[in-house]
């Protein structure tokens, strides 16, 4: 057994194929997580045979150190999905002070790896099954075929009847059936009904535009195949209603599965009500009893908490009036099966009897099952220990999943040291009071949102409500810090699994702090400390509300914080640039942040600011301002900083590039280059300078266009690749964008590669509204072609950018920049274009020849090359073809590649013309 690589494995339903990490039950995938998974795999290695919890530790988690606690829960897992202890079956037991051994018979069999039991791709957010699914088999078989037919179903049934159980359950055995995916909308963290599209345009990688109408944002859905699960819909059912409406009206291969307590009545909507598991009669024999859900959904919850529990003859009776008592809810059965450990069944009976006076069964004193639920609440409550009520109720303040540190540093406090909240945490997991998910490497715990309501009502009645809220936000801050740190540090995708599941934290953090009556300066900390987490999930106009909300308050303080003001400012001046462009707002912001920033002597704050300001000059084409700025980093002498030299020397490249210095630009470019490779990822946004892209990604980017310039377009194209998949591969929305907009489409453009280009700027557009950055939207509008993108202010490196396209006209306003050294990079080719459509020819050539004079000093040999070729065309025209070769041919002689570019193609056409046409 010790190697079963190359075989498959068979016990009970199931099929194990270790090789490639699969298990199917009954040919269908078992969604496992990788530590359980792990786990399973060990243990068959070794079946039959008891593996210490050390052993497994150590294999499991090898260069990690971990609890005792964490494999515990990893094999509840496990066990729960493979249904251990269900209809009499074992499959693991615990030995006591050993460790753990697969005892259940198997088999095992050729590698025979059946083609329909391959992974499905991952087109869903679905979670990871935690139990098996007991008594609703013929329900979820019946809906998995009605829900393509009927497109809208919604199920109903009072709080812990399972209706989000068995619509994880459907959707999970349609993953595969959807070409775009499943995808899970949970609302229970959701307060208002204006969060709803943010998140649902977020969970489908769309822009949520401000008061876009909702048929609009629909109809961006058309196309796509796929299945909604909304979860939780009860207070905000007229809302869910009118979006689901909308929604399944515009896109006609949309699917949604609801639940909720109460149906949505709205149009199309069928309704399928969940009844509680069927309890079995008192009289009848055991075998029968057996086949009723509830009573073995209470065996196996039973099982979880007690490894050894088994239900004697005797104890039969006393197990069915549990069930029937609890009216066959599941979460009731849960919370009483966790308890039978404690009391033994026949005590807990008498527990039940003490404690649910108003549950007899008499036909009069019969309770409404929502009221049975909530007295079975009242009652496992009553049975914690004062410490463990307390956690309960203050854990109530989570909107969604969270860390053993977490809960500590919400928990303790008056009444609670940090030293007691392990030992509850666990006893209100055990008392199936506090669901926990296995992770990889850390626990995540989790309040259903039954008992969060629950515990929420129990906080505010202890009058903790305040003081609770206040910790939560203070340990969001500390998250959010970390964040904020780290996102200079790692990747996006392992960044964003870290942070991303904390969004409703600490936005429900963010509204109570910044609302009346909330810590006002703790929450403008935290506003400032979680920019980075909007900016990822593409929520900068929500983040934008929260800057607005906080320099309001800090404007009202009787002594405003200078430090948290300047940041402010500075976030305030990076969300306007890309929502506005270079407006007011934006540069006022910029000034403001400076401003503050030199009182305080904060050097890193003046450069941000500075930066920042550079980046508006440098977008609305005021080149020499740029510059100007520029300089001013070295008057500030970032050198006391290596980290902030090197970004400064990147700026200084864009200072060079744009006012047209390319030899130097691209010598400075290289050694921020090559240094930034010797940094790593230290440096990786501009230690937050100013506006946030990857520095690699900017580097290559403005080294693609120097490279251009000077004649090397195959390099170019080269580089500027380079950059986007770089872009790509770290998924940052902004730098994709900024990537694409000044060299990815712009050097496809003028290569002449209209292919490449239109790929492009069809990416530059789904990214830009991807992220919602108004500011690319409109660059890739303006590149497009697409009317209406003018609203912007301060964007003349677009307009200089169009007119090297040849799609602008060079006006009087244009040429005269030019002609004063204003354009910078592209003044050579606005007053080659501008005497392009002279009809004086004198008047003409003399600008060409300036135009070429120009380009040559700047070291743009690309310029050059398109001087040359006006000139000799004006000069063949004229008959002067000597001059002509000469001149054109000398250009074309310095160029090493690109010779299949547009340009060049042209030139070695206009040559051979002038060849054939010499005089004999």
């Amino acid at each position: 057994m010790s190697d079963l690589s190359d075989q498959a494995v068979h016990f009970g339903p199931y099929r194990v194929y270790p090789r490639q990490r699969l298990v199917l039950e009954a040919g269908q995938p078992l969604r496992l997580g990788r530590r359980a998974l792990d786990i399973l795999l060990i243990l068959l290695e070794q079946a039959g045979n008891v593996v210490s919890k050390q052993a497994l530790i150590a294999r499991v988690w090898p260069h990690s150190v971990v609890e005792d606690g964490n494999l515990r829960v990893h094999m509840a897992a496990l066990r729960k999905a493979l249904g251990d202890g269900q209809a009499g079956q074992r499959y693991i037991v615990t030995v006591a002070q050993r460790g753990y051994s697969f005892v259940a018979p198997l088999s095992i069999e050729p590698m025979t790896f059946p083609a329909d039991g391959t992974p499905q791709a991952q087109g869903h957010n679905l979670p990871l099954r935690r139990t098996r699914v007991i008594g609703r088999q013929a329900l979820i078989d019946r809906l998995v075929q009605q829900l393509p037919q009927q497109r809208f179903i919604t199920l109903t049934g009072a709080g812990g009847i399972g209706k989000t159980t068995v619509a994880l359950r459907v959707a999970e055995l349609l993953i595969g059936h959807y070409r775009d995916g499943i995808h899970l909308l949970d609302l229970a963290p959701l307060s208002a009904p204006a969060l709803i599209l943010p998140n649902l345009a977020a969970l489908l990688g769309l822009t949520h535009v401000e008061h876009e109408p909702l048929d609009t944002f629909a109809r961006r859905l058309q196309e796509r195949q796929w299945l909604l699960v909304i979860d939780n819909c009860e207070h905000l059912l007229d809302d869910i209603a009118l979006i689901s409406e909308s929604l399944l009206r515009h896109a006609p291969r949309l699917h949604i599965l609801a639940t909720s307590r109460e149906a949505l009545r709205a149009e199309g909507e069928s309704v399928q009500r969940l009844d509680p598991l069927a309890c079995p009669p008192a009289t009848g024999n055991r075998a029968q009893a057996m086949g009723y859900p509830a009573l073995q959904l209470l065996i196996e919850r039973a099982m979880s908490h007690q490894d050894r529990f088994e239900l004697s003859e005797a104890e039969l009776p006393l197990a069915i009036d549990i069930c029937q008592r609890l009216d066959g809810i599941p979460l009731a059965i849960e919370l009483v099966a966790a308890q039978i450990e404690r009391f033994g069944l026949p005590r807990l009976l008498v527990q039940m009897e003490d404690n649910f006076r108003l549950l007899t069964r008499g036909r009069r004193s019969a309770l409404p099952r929502h009221q049975t639920l909530r007295a079975t609440l009242d009652w496992s409550f009553d049975l914690l220990t004062a410490c463990e009520q307390v956690c309960l109720r203050r854990l109530a303040v989570f909107r969604g999943g969270f860390s053993l540190a977490s809960a500590a540093a919400v928990i303790a406090g008056e009444q609670i040291a940090p030293a007691e909240v392990l030992g509850s945490i666990t006893q209100l997991v055990a008392k199936s009071l506090l669901n926990v998910e296995p992770g990889d490497d850390e626990m995540v715990y989790r309040l259903l949102d039954i008992t969060r309501t629950y515990a929420l009502e129990k906080l505010n009645l202890a009058n903790e409500l305040h003081a609770t809220r206040e910790r939560h936000a203070v340990r969001c801050l500390t998250l959010m810090e970390q964040a904020q740190d780290d996102w200079e540090l790692i990747a996006t995708q392992p960044w964003l699994d870290r942070y991303a599941p904390l969004r409703e934290d600490v936005r429900a953090a963010l509204d109570w702090g910044l609302a009346e009556g909330g810590e006002h300066l703790l929450a403008i900390r935290l506003t400032v400390s979680a920019m980075p987490l909007w900016q990822e999930l593409s929520l900068v106009r929500e983040h934008a509300v929260y800057v607005d909300k906080a320099l309001a308050l800090m404007a009202e303080a009787s002594a405003p914080c200078t430090q948290l003001t300047m940041q402010l400012q500075l976030a305030l001046g990076s969300l306007s640039y890309h929502a506005l462009g270079g407006a007011p707002r934006t540069i006022a912001a910029f000034a403001s942040a400076r401003q503050l920033a030199e009182e305080r002597q904060d050097l890193a704050g003046q450069l941000r600011a500075v930066s920042g300001h550079m980046a508006v000059n440098l977008c609305a084409g005021h080149y020499r301002h740029a510059q100007a700025l520029s300089v001013q980093f070295d008057h500030l002498d970032p050198r006391t900083e290596p980290l902030l030299e090197l970004s400064t020397q990147r700026l200084h490249v864009l200072a060079q590039h744009y006012t047209g210095n390319q030899a130097l630009a691209r010598h400075t470019a290289e050694q921020v280059i090559q240094r930034m490779a010797h940094s790593g990822s230290l440096n990786r946004f501009a230690y937050r300078l100013g506006v946030q892209y990857d520095q690699s990604v900017a580097s290559l980017t403005v080294l693609a266009r120097i490279l251009w310039l000077q004649g090397f377009p195959e390099r170019a194209w080269a580089v500027a690749s380079q950059a986007l998949e770089l872009a790509l591969q770290i998924n940052h929305g902004t730098s994709i964008c900024y990537t694409l907009a000044l060299a990815g489409v712009v050097i496809a453009r003028y290569n002449g590669d209209d292919e490449a280009a239109q790929r492009l700027q069809t990416l530059l557009l789904e990214q830009s509204h991807k992220h919602s950055v108004q500011l690319f939207q409109t660059w890739a509008g303006h590149y497009a072609g697409i009317p209406g993108h003018q609203d912007l202010q301060g964007l003349g490196l677009i307009d200089d950018i169009l007119i090297t396209f040849g799609a602008r006209v060079v006006d009087e306003q244009a040429f005269e920049r030019a002609r004063t050294g204003a354009a910078g990079w592209c003044a050579a080719e606005v007053i080659r274009v501008h005497a392009e459509g002279m009809a004086d020819t004198r008047t003409a050539e003399a600008l060409l020849l300036e135009s070429l004079g120009l380009a040559n000093q700047q070291g743009a040999l690309a310029w050059e090359l398109r001087c040359a070729t006006s000139l000799a065309q004006r000069w063949q025209q004229q008959g002067r073809l000597q001059p002509a070769r000469d001149l054109l041919g000398s250009v074309y002689g310095r160029f090493t590649e690109g010779f299949a570019t547009r340009d060049l193609l042209r030139v070695r056409r206009l040559l051979d013309e002038l060849q054939d046409k010499r005089p004999a």
